[in-house]
């Protein structure tokens, strides 16, 4: 299955006082909260808003995205129903999933029509109850950092399919979940990846947690999760380094969206949020390629290209909403004008 890059929101705000200055409102007061709140929903409603309209365009990424926002809308509802302070943030947020509710049916409808195969391959990802919040919490341990990036000619997306597939089950040849090859064991703990060959190993130690998947290596599910999260953090900081180039926006959202969802909290971080915010593009509501992108930080970008080498899965490109961008064959470094619906919205696990 593709990582749901194309869609995926994360949602709210970091109980912690920023370690850097930001613009935004701080989240320690109700006033501040509903102000970041306010901001990030009128930034999903936008997004959404993009994907209503071309729905039969959407792709698997994106129907996973439905169902990720949808369960995190509805944590937040449920605590901040709780909170007299909250409630009015509440009823907002209980707006956007009622509106959510038919476009996950259509969605599924086109999807059906569009690549059946596909669906039924991936369908239990799309189900209630697969996608969960994060019982605990924690944070990055900086020293699992891979002292050097291998490059990753050897991953596919056919061969990350077939690995998900397995573990899921689905496969023509009625297999039962959480099943392992060899070839799967090796590919999915191979160290040294990096961009969405790393997102794609945590993607498939998620599955098997979320698929209750608790035999032999899934006995060490939390271990590859903490290396993987501890990498991908290191490139989300390596991109912010280099001014969040266009090219690694995709994939930096992408790493926070599924540590995040993992249960790493310092992948919520309220300058992160302030820079995702203004990659929309405010009359769309998508996320696309700048009118101008900087030459310097792009020429930073390739300099440091082998590093944040793209392995990207199905990305799906909306009508009027791309950009052609001649590329080598093997290195397709920039990601289409989608609309990519990134936002931090942390559940948890704030002061109330």
């Amino acid at each position: 299955m593709s990582s749901p890059g194309l869609l995926l929101l994360l949602l709210l705000l970091s109980a912690s006082p920023p370690l850097r200055p930001s613009s935004l409102a701080r989240p320690e007061t109700p006033e501040g909260k509903a102000t970041i709140t306010g901001l990030i929903l009128s930034a999903l409603e936008r997004a959404i808003s993009f994907l209503e309209k071309r729905l039969p365009e959407i792709n698997l990424d994106g129907v996973v995205g439905f169902r990720v926002l949808e369960v995190q809308l509805k944590g937040v509802q449920e605590k901040w129903a709780r909170d007299p302070q909250l409630q009015p943030l509440s009823l907002s947020v209980g707006k956007l999933v009622e509106k959510l509710a038919p476009l996950l049916h259509r969605s599924i409808f086109y999807l059906e029509l569009s690549d059946p195969k596909y669906l039924r391959e991936f369908q239990s990802t799309i189900q209630p109850g697969f996608w969960k919040l994060p019982r605990a919490w924690t944070c990055t341990d900086a020293s699992m950092v891979y002292p050097t990036f291998e490059t990753q000619d050897s991953f596919s997306e056919e061969s990350s399919d077939s690995c998900l597939v397995q573990l899921l089950g689905t496969g023509t040849d009625g297999g039962q979940p959480c099943r392992l090859s060899d070839f799967c064991r090796t590919l999915m703990t191979k160290p040294g990846c990096s961009g969405y060959c790393l997102s794609h190993q945590l993607l498939f130690f998620l599955s098997a947690r979320l698929k209750g998947c608790t035999e032999g290596l899934f006995r060490h599910s939390q271990h590859y999760m903490n290396l993987f999260c501890a990498n991908m953090m290191d490139l989300n900081q390596r991109a912010e380094a280099i001014g969040y180039a266009y090219p690694t926006r995709d994939i930096f959202m992408e790493n926070i969206m599924f540590c995040g969802i993992s249960g790493f909290s310092d992948f919520y971080k309220l300058w992160w949020l302030e820079a995702i915010l203004n990659w929309q593009k405010p009359e769309e509501g998508c996320f696309g390629r700048p009118a101008a992108e900087d030459e310097e930080l792009l020429k930073a970008f390739q300099h440091q290209q082998h590093i944040l080498r793209r392995v990207k899965r199905r990305e799906k490109q909306f009508t009027g909403h791309q950009e052609e961008v001649k590329t080598p064959k093997d290195e397709s470094l920039y990601h289409s004008r989608t609309p990519h619906l990134s936002f931090l919205l942390k559940i948890n696990y704030m002061s109330t």
